[in-house]
């Protein structure tokens, strides 16, 4: 059976000869087309187009990696195997399959995990922990935890990776849909761990309705956040990415391309004050700023800072600079668009540390060509999921207003590293760890405490 847009069945029976059919089960949610493709025509392509074979070749290649991941994956885990702490020999390694017996009990006291989308600060920083856990754990009589990592983000084609696993380790760009969540339902997941704030991407309902828990790390490091809007600001303002780059070129002149303006005395608008909102307007009182204020939940920590809560409209009218604090909900999408832009402080800075979804970038690039928005520090960008957290340094970046965002000299574009800092990776880490023995000790659903 076959279900899903660009699937494929009975190929093996056309390339190599079988004396009995092949028979498939096509199942469609709304109106499909289905090509049959005989036998004899389909192996005259192959032979007279070389570009099609290859690309077939590259499918199949595709068919049996995610195969002989799903099935390496699941003979391992049902033995058992792997040591606690660390990553496995394969999907995520090349070395053979190793098996060792940890007893009936053991094992019951035990959490699989395969962490996605592992890049080397992931490993780096979860491999020390899980095993020192796992050392303290015989003594206080808590699960053992196997966490293993694959660079892969999670999707569709690589959610079988996951088969006999008890829980999945997800990161923001990770996709956990409907159809993915299905895909790890049936292959025996049973918790999913962000090791984020944001659970955005996970579709909580499907979630729900398949039996999963989920929880998430609610507050790492909001300092972090915070300090590195900052840093947008001050980087955007003060032209200082424009200056080191002349200065290591031995060019020491100064001229109005450098030119910035005094924070102080300024009106600063911050739309979102919850935790890391008021972290912002506390440090930003430092500025001798005006500090002004929306949310639609106002915030006394921050008005005893001063700060004057405002209409969406009038901090949007009188902003020298703006900082973007909210999650990216239905209300909260494209904050910034095209009809803002006439109500915005012309030359306005804005600084976007939360969500790139709360801004529309077509938008945002008339403004700064037409000088409505006289600059830009982001470390979100609406489109983010294909390039950040990957290097492309080497590759054609296709998205054209990412191009144009990285070609902007008005723009300072950071990564999604606002959250970076060693104290938020250790509570990260220290709360998935948490959140994963509070699973496995019956924390299930709606009462797991995260």
């Amino acid at each position: 059976e076959i279900e899903g847009l660009g699937r494929v069945s009975g190929l093996l029976h056309i390339l190599v000869e079988y004396d009995s059919l092949s028979f498939a089960t096509v199942w469609a949610k709304t109106p499909a087309r289905v090509w049959l493709t005989p036998a004899d025509e389909f192996k005259a392509i192959l032979a007279s187009k070389a570009a099609f074979a290859l690309e077939m070749m590259g499918v199949l290649a595709m068919s049996m990696r995610v195969g002989s991941k799903s099935l390496r994956g699941l003979i391992k885990n049902a033995s058992a195997g792997g040591a606690a702490g660390t990553a496995p020999a394969y999907p995520h390694g090349g070395d053979e399959l190793g098996t060792t017996d940890h007893g009936d009990e053991s094992v019951k006291r035990t959490i699989r995990c395969l962490c996605y989308d592992s890049t080397s600060w992931v490993t780096d920083s979860f491999k020390p922990a899980v095993k020192a856990y796992n050392d303290r754990a015989s003594e206080d009589n808590a699960p053992s935890i196997i966490m293993e990592y694959t660079a892969d983000r999670l999707s569709e084609r690589s959610a079988t990776y996951a088969a006999g696993y008890d829980a999945v380790c997800l990161f923001v760009n990770d996709t956990a849909d409907c159809d993915v969540l299905r895909i790890l339902s049936l292959v025996g997941v049973k918790m999913i761990a962000m090791r984020c704030a944001g659970f955005d991407r996970v579709d909580t309902r499907a979630a729900k309705a398949y039996g999963f828990t989920v929880a998430r790390v609610p507050a790492y490091s909001p300092y972090a956040v915070a300090e590195h809007a900052i840093s947008l600001l001050m980087t955007v303002n003060r032209k200082i990415s424009i200056a080191s780059t002349r200065v290591k070129m031995a060019n020491f002149t100064l001229d109005t391309g450098l030119l910035g303006m005094d924070i102080h005395g300024k009106n600063v608008g911050v739309m979102g004050t919850g935790k890391i909102g008021q972290i912002l307007c506390n440090i930003l009182n430092g500025f001798g700023c005006n500090l002004l204020c929306y949310d639609v939940f106002e915030n006394d920590e921050v008005k005893k800072l001063g700060a004057t809560y405002v209409s969406k409209e009038e901090i949007f009218e009188k902003s020298d600079v703006l900082f973007l604090m909210m999650p990216l909900l239905p209300q909260t999408k494209h904050t910034i668009n095209r009809d803002v832009l006439p109500k915005l402080k012309k030359g306005v800075i804005i600084i976007n540390t939360a969500r790139g979804g709360l801004i529309d970038t077509e938008a945002l690039l008339s403004g700064l060509q037409t000088g409505i928005i006289g600059g830009c520090g982001l470390d979100v960008y609406e489109k983010e999921q294909q390039y950040f957290f990957q290097d492309w340094s080497a590759k054609n970046i296709e998205d054209s207003d990412l191009t144009e965002l990285l070609g902007n000299n008005k723009v300072v574009l950071t990564a999604h590293q606002a959250f970076f800092t060693k104290e938020a990776i250790d509570k990260i880490v220290g709360t998935t760890i948490d959140n994963l023995r509070s699973w496995k000790d019956g924390k299930r659903e709606v009462d797991h405490p995260n």
